[in-house]
């Protein structure tokens, strides 16, 4: 086999999360802001499309975007359903802000989204008397939502999800009164970061976090740092081959985020950091990462796994390598992602020869079994399945063939690109 070292340095698209809420709230605010290193994947084109149609205008040229926003209530009734393509962040994130709106609408997603769990807002959002139903009754998308009158609530999650959060707190945008959310732990806060910055009313500390109603948002400039979710992908196919070495620049090092260079550290992984800063109130900095002979490690527990929720199946990969065995639990979340990423990635990992378990909550891998290619990677039309499956192709001197490989436009356009500039 000729497996051949990464060498060289990239910089990974902007972060996900923060480019969609940069549209979001710059949407709302009153002004023109302008944002820089926008992830221009097809999730947070949904997003722009969705704002579009709600009638503001946006100019994106690149990973260049201007929004011009109208303000908290400058949004104007879509002349048809909004369509958030394959994006859960879309659907959850803007349904709290259309709760508040005077105008009916509908939005649903692809076929994917209209499998995903959406009670988990439909009841936060209801006990603030929002007019929101599942049209199909099944606790999914479409969903339909109809003009209310909001009030502030005191709302305790039982996950700890982003979404969830941030669909309470842009919705106690509109209320009556106060609203708080309360996690079981904590998870990404860069809506509180964000919406801070444009000037709201907000407070967190430890699970809990408060937005007081009614806000005055003001245009910003916003620089979107690298996704660590994306440069995830990277870190694993550095570490994994040998005489690899490679600087990713820009990442976003969000404490909320990090827990996969807190894995992979605790795998023995060679991970350095270089010119830690701050950028649009988010922690960056530039990982140096080298070739390391990984060890087993055990990964649960409510603190470890909301940072590192969208890393396990590329986590699995490594596992896979490492010596010894490797548990990952508490990772029910990983059922209701784009697809059932525990049933995939044991699925596709077993397909190459590995020992892989799944569990209810997680799996179980017996790592340092001889790996050979895959026959096919069955997708399910999952992005970070796709790329945690070719980086374990890679590891052996291989190609996995994937049944859809196109699915990586949805987070990172340019992945096969940047994989193939560092094999040079």
């Amino acid at each position: 086999m000729n497996i051949k070292p990464l060498r060289g340095e990239i910089v990974v698209p902007g972060d996900k999360s923060i480019s969609h809420r940069s549209i979001m709230f710059s949407a709302l605010a009153e002004g023109t802001s302008e944002i820089t290193d926008f992830l221009s994947g097809a999730d947070c084109l949904s997003t722009i499309d969705c704002f579009r149609r709600m009638g503001i205008d946006i100019n994106l040229e690149q990973n260049h975007v201007l929004v011009h926003g109208n303000g908290l209530d400058g949004l104007k009734a879509p002349n048809q359903i909004l369509d958030a393509g394959n994006s859960g962040t879309t659907v959850r994130l803007l349904s709290g802000i259309l709760a508040g709106q005077q105008f009916a609408s509908q939005i649903t997603g692809d076929a994917s989204i209209q499998k995903r769990p959406m009670n988990r807002i439909i009841e936060p959002l209801s006990k603030m008397h929002a007019a929101i139903q599942s049209d199909r009754a099944n606790g999914c998308a479409p969903l339909s939502i109809s003009p209310s009158q909001l009030r502030g609530i005191t709302y305790h999650s039982p996950v700890a999800s982003a979404q969830v959060k941030s669909c309470v707190l842009l919705a106690g945008m509109y209320a009556n009164s106060p609203t708080t959310v309360i996690e079981p732990a904590l998870s990404r806060n860069h809506t509180e970061l964000m919406l801070s910055g444009f000037g709201a009313e907000i407070t967190s500390h430890n699970f809990t976090a408060t937005i007081n109603p009614r806000p005055k948002l003001h245009a910003m400039k916003i620089q979107v740092p690298g996704d660590i979710s994306s440069a995830a992908y990277f870190i694993a196919a550095a570490l994994l081959i040998p005489n690899s070495e490679v600087l990713i620049k820009n990442v976003g090092l969000n404490p909320t985020r990090d827990g996969i260079i807190k894995v992979a550290q605790s795998m023995n992984g060679d991970i350095r950091f270089q010119n830690k800063r701050i950028v649009s109130g988010e922690p960056v900095c530039d990982l140096l990462v080298k070739h390391s002979n990984l060890k087993a490690a055990n990964i649960g527990g409510t603190d470890l796994i909301p940072t590192l929720i969208d890393e396990i199946p590329i986590i699995a990969v490594m596992a896979c390598f490492a010596q010894g065995t490797t548990v990952i639990k508490d990772a029910q979340e990983l059922k209701v992602k784009e697809s059932n990423r525990i049933d995939a990635m044991c699925l596709n990992l077993n397909r190459m020869g590995a020992q892989i378990t799944p569990t209810d909550d997680g799996m179980i891998i017996e790592g340092g079994k001889p790996l050979h290619a895959s026959s096919l990677v069955t997708t399910h039309n999952d992005h970070r399945t796709a790329m945690a499956m070719t980086i374990a192709g890679l590891a052996i001197g291989t190609k996995n063939p994937l049944d859809n490989s196109d699915c990586v436009f949805v987070s990172y356009p340019n992945f096969f690109d940047d994989l193939h500039q560092l094999l040079q």
